[in-house]
């Protein structure tokens, strides 16, 4: 790895550290991104001769605070500077000390989530500004095209400034309105750090456990909250398989394919009991549904033994709950695993392929890589070789995580061959 790419994976897993502490400060959204880009800048220049510190993070938020400081002596007079970095508290807007509320990043996505802004807008400025993903990732996640996405972001940045909306921590009976968008924001970081949307990384670990540790605390502030431990037990669940989704040559390894033997017991174990706290608090909610269908993946002894036809129905819940594109893929893969048959996987691509002729979903399928992904696997499974090397080479032109691109070009070379 080169110098040139430590940095930038330094600067991917401290981004949202370094950028909470200086908007914490400063309370100035702009002037932090551009105080943080000017010391990723420095760091381009200084590391690669002198060598990465022995605390990057701290360098970092050093530098970068140091030139916030900068731009407001060039930009503003004293009084005002003083005023910016001391700002005073209005009597709409509180904020918690830090017994209550512990973690900077998690105070700044709550602020994000201001209930003003729309709630893709929430959730994509949480994303690029805390969570660190780039534009082309967040348009990924909600698939639209990237110049779309990058006016929503602006978009909310302009509304954030032209409404004065503060960096501020409402008091806690106020933060269930912004809940919804946060719990979205901490499992979207999870998905970029789990199966990596672009980059030479294909899983990003410390994405995963900062979406975790997020969680946990989120889930610790808000006790009778049963959403909030529903997306805990989903990502413990799901990040049970992490070490085991490549081989020793980082090639992807198939849920099917897993040796089940080296999965977390001890993170399947705590995320079932979460899962059962939160159905204990009698508030069902999609996050919950998630996690039974991973906890059924996690408690199968075998791939064979999965119960898929409570998977599929567990789908068909979350189709109610949570009417989406992915959702949709899922539970028509679900019911084709479900029938074990010809007849069955028949059943699962026509679902699939009547995607295509709905309005709400045409548009997405277009850009979705798993969509064609799955459609391949299930032509595959049905030996129509022709047909599925083509979907094969569609997910392929949409896919950007690199181990996943290797398996399909694997599945590709398979079909052409056959």
């Amino acid at each position: 790895m080169t110098a040139a790419q430590q940095i930038e994976k330094i600067f991917r897993a401290e981004h949202g550290r370094v950028l909470a502490a200086l908007i914490s400060r400063f309370g100035d959204f702009d002037l932090a991104e551009d105080a943080l880009q000017d010391a990723l800048v420095n760091a381009l220049e200084s590391w690669e001769t002198s060598g990465i510190p022995d605390n990057p993070g701290a360098w970092l938020t050093t530098v970068a605070r140091r030139r916030a400081l900068d731009r407001l002596r060039r930009t503003t007079s004293l009084e005002r500077s003083l005023d910016k970095l001391d700002p005073p508290v209005s009597q709409e807007e509180y904020e918690m000390d830090d017994a209550q509320f512990p973690d900077d990043r998690l105070k700044l996505m709550f602020t994000c989530c201001h209930p003003s802004l729309a709630l893709e807008a929430q959730v994509a400025l949480t994303l690029h500004t805390l969570g660190g993903l780039r534009t082309p990732e967040i348009a990924r996640a909600f698939l639209v095209p990237e110049p779309t996405m990058a006016q929503r972001l602006a978009r909310a940045r302009a509304k954030i400034r032209n409404a004065g909306i503060p960096y501020r921590v409402p008091p806690i009976d106020l933060l269930p309105e912004r809940l919804d968008a946060l719990l979205a924001v901490i499992y979207l970081i999870f998905n970029e750090g789990y199966a990596s949307t672009s980059g030479d990384e294909p899983i990003r670990k410390e994405l995963c456990e900062e979406a975790i540790r997020l969680g946990g605390v989120l889930a610790a502030l808000m006790p009778e909250s049963a959403e909030t431990r529903g997306l805990l037990a989903l990502m413990l669940l799901h990040d049970s398989r992490r070490k085991t989704r490549l081989d020793e040559d980082g090639q992807l390894v198939l849920l099917s394919e897993q040796d089940r033997s080296r999965w977390d017991r001890a993170k399947i174990k705590a995320g079932i009991e979460v899962l059962d706290e939160a159905l204990a608090l009698n508030a069902p909610g999609p996050y919950q549904v998630q996690a039974a269908i991973s906890a059924l993946h996690a408690e199968a002894p075998s791939a064979e033994a999965t119960d898929w036809r409570q998977i599929a129905a567990l789908y068909d819940t979350l189709a109610k709950m949570m009417p989406s594109l992915v959702v949709e893929v899922n539970r028509a893969v679900a019911v084709a695993m479900a029938g074990g048959t010809p007849e069955g996987l028949r059943a699962g691509l026509q679902m699939l392929l009547r995607l295509q002729d709905q309005p709400d979903s045409a548009r997405q399928v277009t850009g979705y890589y798993p969509y064609y992904a799955a459609c391949a696997d299930l032509l595959r499974r049905l030996e129509q070789h022709e047909a599925a090397a083509q979907a094969y080479q569609r997910a392929l032109s949409l896919c950007g995580n690199k181990a996943e691109r290797a398996y399909l070009q694997r599945r590709l070379v398979e079909m052409l061959a056959s």
